[in-house]
């Protein structure tokens, strides 16, 4: 990165602590590991001791513990990638207006790292570092070929992965293939080492997942699946694919050179037949037209297909390194004792279709914005969770969420008082994707969570291909593995799924696009399809091409669902007046949400809830969502690749700056389509 200097025999990281409980439980290996001292040489000698330096680098790659884990991002370390989108709202860096694009503001992503100092902190080069030392000795000390050869696959294979996450951030890096000593001078001008053409950081990214594909098993084979998790051969070949779509999407590709989506598409090809033929796939364990065995998916962990490159989380109370998945807390209700602090915003909601798979204005079916939640994909109601929807945990089965509000005086131009006494959340909307019926609030508040994160799907797998397969002109073999996707989603089987309508290659492009934003929501994937294919405005013709909106100007939102009476005026009460849940309510009611029986012609709550939307609910938009009344969603061209901020401008002023972006030096000179 910064210095090219001489490997240390030295491994600055691994402890004996790496091997405490290293057979203990389940997803041993992706446990979070501590950094308690140094060890010599000795790591290369002995197996355990290299196995145990390898997965410590597995744990310096993935989300801490209590962390958003679905929209977590390793280059922030929290979700303000997924904020910069339509999924939630909020200020970001890279979603206000600035006075100027500079490399001394906090949009300038601080990513790319400090100089390489003598501590082991987890950051941009000490990853490649240690990976680098690996690299560097694991040959030099006896270790069986075969013991080597898997333990360097799949540091070759994080090797690339860093090197992707840096290059689709700035584009052109330096690439460091041998580990740097963190003592010397950097007044020698052999040890600076420049930034590498973005071609070139491609090709060397390629390379080290070929090596991962050549070294590594299709499917690990170990007692107890004591090895669920590790990086196969098909893991590699997807995130080859998924890197080889991204050079050849319009944000690296703005000529449309059908050589590189010939070349992504033989890639992705490549890793679908390496992932089948070891027994990955769609998850389809549970009913599929009611959107069962999709969310199953997601809590099936051990053997699960769908899983082509997961990340681990741990439950287990007794181990000394549990680490535990912060999503399902974050998702769930303050009533409940969750945090509340996911907020999908009502655009993001809209997006999902009806269920044939079309919009709500192209379907065979009636939409009703007062009713938005009716004849929905069945994905909708397995990934929102919103007033009267049910959202069961382990202490009550039957847990409705209620964010029904109303007036506390007749004027009141918004509902202002609500039935969430603990806390309501931005947008009266909830994530339900990816939580668990059986998740527990005793004692912990849903913060015990164990439930894996799958970073890379088999899902998309297939839509990487679909979209691979479009850009060489196979539009039908595209819309054939979106339709795959949709059958197991449980839309309806009319008009190809929903999908018959579609002719030529940018509305097929478009269609994988959207399906993306639905299947893939609050994983971490929006922010950046939308730059790859550079759809926050259409300065570069993109949303035209495709049809779609820009976010550009936009502002995301949520809803009010508030009380009214059967002759359709507001009900005006106080905090102390719930007007449908009794408990709360210091006088009469006005109508029970959940009654004992059920008025004539109704059998279900499902029912009884459509009844109390036509009756007793007003559906409006929240429109305060995002900050102030003035706020607009605001992104810069320059943001499709960052530049370096003062930090790595201060300390490498060697380095060439991104175009369009100023340092110590002026502009920036590094043309990162290059």
């Amino acid at each position: 990165m910064l210095v090219k200097m001489t490997t240390k025999n030295k491994v600055l990281i691994i402890a004996a602590s790496l091997l405490t409980g290293f057979t203990s439980c389940k997803k041993d290996f992706l446990e979070e590991k501590r950094d308690l001292g140094g060890v010599n040489e000795e790591v290369f000698k002995d197996s355990v001791l290299a196995q145990a330096y390898v997965d410590f680098v597995y744990g310096m790659f993935q989300a801490p513990s209590n962390a958003q884990s679905l929209s977590w991002n390793l280059a922030t370390n929290n979700i303000q990638f997924a904020q910069t989108t339509d999924e939630f709202p909020g200020q970001t860096n890279w979603n206000r207006e600035w006075a100027t694009v500079s490399y001394l503001n906090p949009h300038a992503l601080n990513y790319f790292g400090p100089i390489l100092g003598t501590s082991t902190g987890n950051n941009t080069w000490t990853r490649i570092r240690q990976i680098n030392l690996f690299l560097d000795n694991i040959d030099q000390y006896g270790l069986p070929a075969d013991v080597r050869t898997r333990l360097k696959g799949q540091l070759y294979f994080w090797r690339g992965w860093q090197y992707f996450d840096l290059v689709r951030l700035y584009g052109g890096v330096p690439l460091v293939l041998h580990a740097q000593d963190p003592v010397g001078s950097l007044e020698k001008d052999d040890l600076k080492v420049p930034r590498s053409s973005t071609s070139a950081c491609i090709e060397q990214i390629c390379l080290d997942l070929d090596s991962a594909i050549a070294m590594l098993p299709g499917k690990w084979i170990s007692t107890a699946n004591a090895d669920w998790g590790r990086i196969t051969s098909g893991a590699a070949a997807a995130v080859k694919g998924r890197v080889l779509l991204t050079w050849a999407s319009p944000q690296f590709n703005r000529n449309d050179d059908v050589a590189r989506w010939q070349r992504a598409y033989d890639a992705n090809k490549k890793a679908k037949e390496i992932l089948e033929a070891n027994g990955f796939g769609l998850f389809k364990s549970g009913n599929l037209s009611d959107g069962t065995a999709w969310d199953n998916m997601f809590q099936q962990e051990v053997n699960n297909p769908e899983a082509v490159l997961v990340f681990g989380f741990n439950n287990v109370l007794s181990d000394q390194i549990q680490k535990w998945n912060g999503w399902e807390n974050s998702a769930r209700p303050k009533e409940i004792n969750g945090n509340g602090g996911l907020n999908p915003s009502k655009q993001i909601m809209d997006a999902f279709p009806m269920k044939d798979g079309k919009a709500p204005g192209a379907s065979s079916y009636t939409y009703d914005p007062k009713k938005f939640y009716k004849n929905r994909d069945p994905r909708f109601y397995k990934t929102f969770a919103y007033n009267g929807a049910l959202w069961p945990y382990a202490q009550n089965p039957r847990w409705r969420v209620w964010t029904y509000r109303w007036h506390d005086k007749a004027n009141a131009a918004t509902p202002t008082v609500t039935t969430e006494l603990k806390g309501a959340n931005t947008t009266g909307i909830y994530v339900r994707k990816a939580t668990a019926a059986n998740a527990s609030n005793s004692n912990s508040n849903f913060a015990n969570s164990g439930t894996d994160f799958m970073e890379l799907r088999f899902a998309e797998v297939l839509l990487n291909l679909a979209e691979c397969a479009i850009g060489i002109g196979n539009i039908q073999e595209g819309i054939d593995q979106v339709v795959e996707i949709r059958k197991r989603a449980g839309i309806e089987s009319a008009d190809n799924y929903g999908l018959g309508s579609i002719s030529g290659r940018d509305a097929a492009f478009a269609a994988v696009l959207n399906e993306r934003k639905i299947e893939l929501a609050f994983e971490g994937k929006r922010f950046f399809d939308l730059r790859r294919w550079m759809l926050f405005t259409n300065e570069f013709g993109t949303t035209a091409r495709l049809g779609v909106q820009p976010l550009q100007g936009t502002r995301r939102s949520g809803l009010f669902i508030y009380v009214k009476k059967l002759d359709g005026t507001k009900f005006v009460g106080s905090n102390k007046q719930d007007p449908m849940f009794k408990p709360q309510n210091d006088g009469n009611i006005l109508i029970d949400r959940e009654p004992v029986a059920f008025p004539a012609g109704i059998t279900t709550q499902d029912q009884y809830l459509d009844y109390l939307y036509d009756n007793y609910f007003e559906v409006i938009e929240k429109t305060d969502a995002d900050p102030s009344n003035n706020w607009k969603f605001t992104w810069y061209k320059e943001y499709y690749f960052f530049g370096f901020n003062e930090t790595a401008i201060n300390n490498s002023p060697y380095l060439e700056q991104t175009q369009g972006w100023n340092g110590l030096h002026g502009a920036g000179t590094f043309d990162p389509l290059k």
